[in-house]
């Protein structure tokens, strides 16, 4: 009798729970939206090929709760993103500013780009003057023009 009404009771018990939908980690639904907004074009420290919004890595979920408590302290999307590269460098940043540490990075493409186009050009140039031009005797001419006559 006791097992009977320990199960029952667990029953009721159990009825009472259900599947609810995922809140946002953030209690205001703008926050949340501005983080995931702000991190899409941050870099996540761990994964470097996807978004810090992206990320599932422990750092990143730590930063992104960093960011949304700067938004409710009141900082805005610039003094958290200088926040970030101060902090991490402009590695953080999928789009890193044009400056003489990222130079390469900008412009190194083309530069290899316009290089290889230079050696390829040089190369046919240098090839090219390799080549003879012969012209062929009389005796090769008369040759080629009956062997073309004949094959006609």
């Amino acid at each position: 009798m006791k097992r009977l009404l320990l199960a029952l009771s667990l029953l009721f018990v159990f009825i009472h729970v259900e599947a609810k939908e995922a809140v946002p980690d953030a209690a205001d639904p703008a926050i949340e939206k501005r983080m995931i907004t702000l991190s899409k074009n941050l870099r996540c420290l761990v994964c470097q090929n996807e978004s810090l919004a992206a990320s599932q890595a422990e750092l990143a979920l730590d930063l992104k709760q960093e960011i949304r408590e700067m938004m409710k302290k009141g900082d805005s999307d610039k003094e958290i993103v200088a926040y970030l590269v101060h902090r991490y460098g402009d590695f953080v940043l999928y789009n890193p500013p044009v400056k003489s540490t990222t130079l390469l990075l900008w412009f190194g493409p083309f530069v290899f780009l316009f290089a290889g186009l230079i050696i390829l050009f040089v190369t046919i140039q240098k090839r090219r003057s390799q080549i003879e031009d012969t012209s062929l005797s009389q005796d090769e001419e008369r040759r080629a023009q009956s062997l073309l006559e004949h094959n006609q």
